[in-house]
């Protein structure tokens, strides 16, 4: 919902948005096929149209680890394949281009591979989101120190407010904002309902550039 939150923000500033979903982990059989509910949701707030397919390259039914989840089908997944496989939605021009990760920045693709590989052959700027919870702390700095020794730029962050009793919040948030040394790029607040319009009024609009 912060991708989509994202990108509803840079639509409404009337920038040409594109948010992919290389790989998912959880999906509904439909007329045309697997389809997973984020990708969707990506597709409802881009203004570049793409077959699904195309926007979601590996969609798997089950909500589990997708190394998992692959090898239970015989079958795996390289970076380079991914790379390949999203290289047509890619080629489509946008202000924003948002590609959404699937599970945290360490997930496996196989057994030598991770998440965080696909990122940096992308060379593209990574966002990171922390849900605002107990451990959010400890959670945060171990995964910015990851984004920054696989040599990527962790271009800022976002405060995702899951749980609207934390204590310490405010604390907490100003921890992260000294601590992780990149801009904070919003603190969206806690819904029982997300929606994506609602969302981006807590967001910048990114079509510009990074802070």
């Amino acid at each position: 919902m912060v991708s989509c939150g994202l990108l509803a923000r840079a639509r409404e500033a009337g920038a040409t948005t594109s948010g992919l979903k290389p790989i998912a982990a959880g999906a509904s059989l439909t007329p045309e096929g697997l389809q997973n509910e984020d990708a969707l949701a990506l597709a409802e707030v881009s203004t570049v149209r793409l077959p699904y397919a195309s926007r979601n390259p590996l969609c798997l039914e089950s909500p589990i680890a997708p190394h998992v989840a692959l090898s239970q089908r015989g079958q795996m997944c390289s970076v380079q394949q991914l790379l390949e496989a999203l290289g047509p939605a890619l080629a489509q021009p946008a202000d924003l281009t948002l590609i959404e990760g699937a599970g945290g920045w360490l997930v496996p693709l196989n057994t030598r591979e991770t998440l965080a590989d696909f990122a940096c052959a992308l060379n593209a700027p990574v966002i990171l989101v922390v849900g605002m919870r107990l451990g959010c702390l400890n959670h945060a700095a171990l995964t910015a120190a990851s984004i920054r020794a696989k040599g990527a730029q962790l271009a800022g962050w976002v405060a995702n407010i899951i749980d609207p009793e934390m204590a310490a919040l405010q604390a907490s948030l100003e921890t992260l904002i000294d601590s992780l040394e990149t801009p904070c790029l919003g603190v969206v607040p806690y819904t029982q309902t997300p929606k994506a319009t609602d969302i981006a009024r807590a967001l910048p609009d990114l079509s510009q550039g990074l802070p």
